[in-house]
């Protein structure tokens, strides 16, 4: 039997204690203190042909991901999670939900997979959408037509990092009857918690900080209220079956047990990684809410306990400059993704491709656990001049 859920918005326990006393597992078998993983795919019935633990069939259901989504659900104070296999599939069933003629609303700095699924797969289907800062509630508020049916919000955005206020983007789509679903992979439910913002859905990619340690693949939406919206979204998981496995539910439930004390000391982490080069002559700008100097900061400082381990810099010579910084580093891999342990860089532009709207010199950062002094003892070596 898996733990139930604790209260959705506990006031007498800090994350710390959520993150735990959530994946807990209470073991009617053995008292193990870790959970079993439940390889099975199909699940007997009695002689009564009743389902005893209401487990039919692993694609609707599975004990390791009951545990998942009940965590999930809890950190981020809904009423509701659903796991998915990757970030992409829960985003997509997001607008799997929407209707043809419907329309949305979309970062102009966002994961550049969003708008893509949009383009490329659901404007044939019939679902319009166009591209907003979405840092800014009047063009928002511009953008909304009567078919608006969804503002996607991503905030800190990648790779800029801007910042929408969530308080006030909500409660202007609330007025005009438009849900708000928000991207809440960079802060985690550590750092930021957009359901008790106002928001409707929160989606994340569990790939990253939930998971942590890069080694797992993971989606997730979280719903404010069990209503309509969330019933169709877990009718759209059931019949689509883009679920997680029994094995990686387990994964990200373990990632998360560890979830607070990685995000806060990579944030601590990036926030000196961020001064030390926002200081330095050969960077050109530093994209952070934790530096005074960013356009987020004040909105940052209201809705985030702490401005998160992603950072984004363009480095002054452009491309060849960047790519140059980038391939000297030494503590530093040059890969995709964000949130493990380990600090990674990339030249986002060409992660991208030829449609990527980053720019040329910028190189995003997700800075890991390593200590702060070494990781800035290998920028400062590699931004020496050649």
């Amino acid at each position: 039997m898996i733990l139930k859920n604790l209260p959705q918005r506990p006031l007498f326990m800090r994350p710390e204690t959520i993150a735990i006393q959530s994946t807990r597992f209470t073991d009617t078998n053995a008292a193990s203190v870790v959970a079993p993983l439940y390889l099975s795919t199909t699940f007997e019935r009695n002689e009564e042909y009743e389902l005893p633990h209401g487990f039919l069939y692993t694609r609707a259901h599975n004990p390791n991901r009951q545990q998942l989504e009940s965590a999930l659900a809890t950190l981020e104070g809904g009423a509701l999670a659903l796991a998915f296999s990757s970030g992409q599939a829960a985003t997509m069933t997001v607008f799997q939900c929407l209707q043809p003629g419907d329309h949305v609303i979309v970062p102009d700095d966002a994961y550049y997979g969003t708008p893509l699924l949009l383009q490329d797969l659901f404007s044939r289907w019939g679902l319009h959408f166009s591209r907003v800062d979405t840092s800014q509630a009047e063009a928002i508020s511009q953008a909304i037509r009567p078919e608006t049916k969804v503002v996607w919000l991503e905030t800190p955005s990648n790779p800029l990092l801007k910042v929408a206020d969530l308080e006030v983007v909500a409660r202007l789509c609330r007025e005009r009857g438009v849900l708000t679903v928000c991207d809440n992979t960079w802060a985690t439910p550590i750092l930021q918690r957009p359901l008790l913002l106002g928001c409707d859905v929160v989606m994340h990619s569990t790939t990253k900080y939930l998971g942590g340690h890069s080694d797992v693949l993971g989606g997730a939406l979280v719903f404010r209220e069990d209503g309509p919206l969330a019933q169709r979204a877990r009718m759209v998981q059931t019949l689509g079956g883009a679920v997680p496995s029994p094995f990686d539910s387990w994964m990200i439930s373990r990632g998360i047990k560890t979830l607070a004390v990685r995000v806060r000391q990579q944030s601590a982490n990036a926030q000196q990684l961020a001064e030390f080069l926002a200081a330095h002559p050969a960077i050109e700008r530093v994209h952070y809410p934790g530096l005074p100097s960013d356009p987020g900061y004040a909105v940052a400082r209201r809705q985030m306990e702490l401005p998160g381990g992603m950072l984004s810099v363009r480095v002054a010579g452009g491309a060849v400059e960047a790519l140059r910084l980038a391939g000297r580093l030494r503590l530093f891999a040059r890969a995709t993704s964000l949130g493990g342990v380990e600090s990674l860089i990339e030249h986002r532009a060409s992660a991208e491709g030829p449609t990527s709207q980053s720019p040329p010199n910028l190189l995003r950062v997700s800075v890991g656990l390593e200590h702060a002094e070494d990781l800035i003892a290998d920028l400062a070596q590699a931004l020496e001049p050649a």
